[in-house]
């Protein structure tokens, strides 16, 4: 799917069959993948030492479930189970719902401030505690990220 940042840009590697690439913009990719139905846009961090899983952050359109600007984080640690997840975008501020390795936004009305928060700023970071109990904190640059954003939903409209 993504390599690793490479001087940040995201360089391509081998696309999983069935899976388009709709362009790649700084350092985020946009794809189509085609059953079921959806198109996103998605970066890995900025420096992650995290190698299985991957670390990402996705905006993501399911069309059949009429499902628009979908926030998906994997984190690079798993968290401890009482740690909350937290989005800083800018300035703004978001408690994230998380499982062991992911965290989404509580809400579509979330998804939304947090997608419109993503188009005004430089870069997001996800902060929570590791299961050591030592924070960590994953850092996302935006550039180009609004650009992807839109790929995403154009790669989806009509289809």
């Amino acid at each position: 799917m993504l390599s690793l940042l490479l001087g940040g840009a995201i360089a391509l590697q081998a696309v999983p069959q069935g899976r388009e690439a709709l362009g790649v913009f700084e350092s985020w990719g946009a794809f189509r993948d085609p059953s079921p139905l959806r198109c996103f846009a998605i970066a890995e961090p900025v420096r992650s030492r995290a190698r299985d899983p991957r670390p990402f952050a996705s905006i993501a359109n399911w069309p059949g479930e009429g499902v628009r600007n979908q926030l998906h984080i994997r984190l690079s640690r798993q968290r401890h189970p009482r740690a909350q997840v937290t989005l800083t975008v800018g300035e703004r501020r978001f408690e994230l719902v998380s499982g062991e390795r992911d965290a989404w936004a509580p809400d579509r009305r979330t998804d939304a401030a947090i997608v419109s928060a993503m188009r005004g700023a430089r870069s997001m970071s996800v902060e929570s505690t590791g299961m050591n109990g030592r924070p960590f904190v994953d850092v996302y640059a935006l550039q180009g990220a609004a650009t992807a954003i839109d790929a995403a939903a154009l790669g989806c409209v009509g289809r």
